[in-house]
Order: structure tokens, then sequence, then C-alpha cells
């Protein structure tokens, strides 16, 4: 059993981008290219200013294109295998994102109460947990974001996002900015074992809380 999580754990942080996109189509999950950490500049994208550089899809029709085509998937990143993983939300799965002190003190409340925390990533100062996505009619009670909004301005849940339909966040082992990486810390099963994505209102009640009292902190 150690050799075999050895192997699982030397293989996830070996894996390129590619490979790491096939596996993310075998979970079922869509995949989309993102920018990535430019050589001379913040962002292989063309825009100027880019405002959230090497963490957005490549193209404005992401969400048409984002695919788990096998085929499609080696094409993408054959061309550009640098290429960022960008996972649309609000299809499989919904993204709840907190800071990372937040998250930390949210998985050790979750272990307390038994609550199970499905698969959770790290990158930078946040931590994004894997919900079971939410029905079209549940969405006027919450909101989503993308670029072009700042939901740290929801009072009553400071510094908390949901990434739902129309949104997306970057996958192991994207390449961010500050010279590190998208990571797992509760890695998704392989495809011979599905995935359990958690009732995103359990987890939200304990990511509320906990984003407040850091905040307040």
């Amino acid at each position: 059993m150690a050799d075999v999580l050895y192997r699982r754990k030397r293989r996830r942080t070996t894996d390129s981008m590619l490979e790491s996109a096939l596996r993310y189509a075998e979970l079922g999950w869509p995949v989309v290219r993102g920018a990535a950490p430019g050589q001379d500049r913040s962002c292989t994208c063309d825009r100027m200013g880019c405002p959230d550089p090497a963490a957005h899809p490549t193209t404005a029709a992401w969400s048409v294109e984002a695919s788990t085509d096998s085929d499609k998937i080696r094409r993408w990143w054959t061309f550009d295998p640098n290429a960022n993983v960008v996972l649309p939300t609000g299809r499989v799965f919904d993204v709840l994102d907190v800071p990372t002190e937040a998250g930390v003190m949210a998985l050790a409340r979750m272990g307390r109460r038994g609550v199970p925390a499905g698969p959770v990533a790290a990158l930078d100062s946040r931590y994004l947990f894997f919900v079971a996505t939410r029905s079209p009619m549940d969405e006027d009670e919450w909101w989503s974001c993308h670029l072009d909004c700042v939901p740290e301005a929801v009072e009553e849940m400071p510094g908390l996002r949901w990434h739902c339909r129309d949104s997306f966040v970057l996958g192991a082992p994207s390449a961010l900015t500050s010279g590190g990486r998208v990571t797992w810390i509760r890695a998704p099963r392989d495809a011979e074992d599905p995935v359990v994505l958690p009732d995103p209102i359990a987890v939200l009640d304990i990511l509320a809380d906990a984003s407040e009292e850091f905040s307040g902190a």
C-alpha cells in the first residue's frame, strides 16, 4: 500500500500539463487551455495589463471549447505544452474558494465533525474546495465569481468566493506568476474510483464560519 501511495504521489508531482488534462478528462471533468506565466511578462496572453495573469483561458470561447475529448486535448497541449489547465465550474462541480488560513481551519473542523471535504486544491494564498454543483434554479441564492466581479464585497461571507456556472478555476499543476503551482491538498480519486463531491451547503456552512473568524482576526 505504501508503494502505491508513493507512486501516486510521485506521479502527481511529475505529470505534464497534458497528462494532467487527460487525467481530468478521464474523471469526466472538461478542460480547456489556459494562459501561463510568460518569459518576459507576467502572462502569455496578448492583453496589455492583464487583470488576472496566467489564471484565465486562452480564448473567449472557452465555455464552448472545454472538452473531455482526449484527441482534442492532445492536440491542444501538443501545440502549447506549457499552457495551464483550466477547469470550468458549474458543470460537474462547483468550487468554494477561501483564504488559506480559513481553508486550513475549515478542514480541521470538517475532520472533527465528520463532514466530507472532497477534493481540495491550493494556490498561493487560497484553498479551493470542490463540491457538487447546484442546479440553475438555485443560483439566485448565490453569487458567481469570475474576472469581472468582486465577491469579497459580500459582507455576510468575507473572502469567500463561489465558482459556479460561467466561472472556472486553475487545475493542478498549473504554473502561477508567483513561481509556485496549483497543488492538491486532497486529490481527486482515479477514474476507476469515482470522485465523491460533497454537498455544498454542508461545506459552505463551515467555510463561511472559518472565513468570518479569519477575517475578524
